[in-house]
């Protein structure tokens, strides 16, 4: 998560209105109603649901900064930056998979009566899942130190900030195929300590995909049928809850631009 497309900027001293203002207010409201969802989730419907959320979040932000003149802009920009890159690893990953699931989706299809040896297909699917969650893990890893940065600020504009690298934390873990776990979400539950934060056991799209084609590398020829109709049920469905997030993921992102130009032009006045 690069920002070598760091755009430069004149650091300014300008003042944030009170918590007590109406955008504020309005801002706030918006991230209550997030954290009345279940944020540390693996359910792929909920991470959608938070990543609409998002969206309506930073059109709440968007509200928020036009009429500011801001204090500390500098480190919210910052800030604006790493969540874009955050994003545009997110987005990339998203598409590498569901890239994947579409070549070994097309590769069965192809496959006919007792032609079903898909041994060359699946090791090139688990290859590319591997080096996917080497990406997902190295992420990850970064997303924590980010959490950690600067946890004392809990400005409005912090909340939003913590709390969006919450809903990517969570489109990762479920994507490198494990839960969230409870410490991951430290940060946000001291942001927002009137949130219980969730941690689900059930097992997601991503899990039940990988655990069914390792079971199909593990038999023989002869026994597969079966089991191939299944992989071909569960790699539809990741399938489609990869485009779900794909398409909130992008609604983020539009967002995420919208925000850091908004910060530009706060600060270039």
């Amino acid at each position: 998560m690069a920002s070598s497309n760091k755009i430069a900027y004149h650091s300014r001293s300008i003042s944030l209105p009170t918590r007590s203002s109406p955008l504020s207010l309005t801002l706030d409201k918006q991230l209550c109603q997030l954290r009345s969802s279940e944020l540390a989730t693996s359910s792929s419907s909920s991470i959608s649901h938070n990543l609409a959320g998002l969206k309506d979040l930073y059109e709440c932000v968007e509200d928020f900064l036009s009429t500011q003149d801001g204090k500390c802009l500098d480190t919210v920009l910052d800030g604006s930056i790493m969540l874009l890159d955050v994003c545009s690893t997110t987005r990339d990953v998203l598409s590498q998979m569901k890239q994947s699931v579409q070549d070994l989706q097309s590769s069965i299809r192809r496959r006919r009566g007792a032609d079903l040896d898909l041994a060359n297909e699946l090791n090139e699917y688990m290859t590319s899942r591997k080096k996917v969650t080497k990406v997902i893990r190295k992420s990850l890893g970064g997303l924590k130190k980010m959490q950690n940065k600067n946890s004392d600020d809990v400005s409005v504009l912090r909340e939003v900030e913590a709390t969006t690298l919450v809903v990517f934390e969570s489109v990762l873990s479920f994507l490198s195929g494990q839960r969230s776990k409870q410490s991951s979400w430290s940060l946000v539950s001291k942001l927002m300590p009137n949130k219980r934060v969730a941690h689900e056991g059930e097992t997601n799209e991503v899990e039940k995909a990988d655990m069914a084609l390792n079971t199909l590398m593990g038999h023989k020829q002869n026994k597969i049928v079966g089991d191939v109709k299944n992989v071909q049920n569960l790699l539809e469905a990741l399938e489609m809850s990869i485009q779900d997030l794909e398409e909130g993921v992008d609604c983020v992102f539009r967002g995420l631009v919208k925000t850091r130009v908004s910060l530009l032009n706060i600060l270039n006045q």
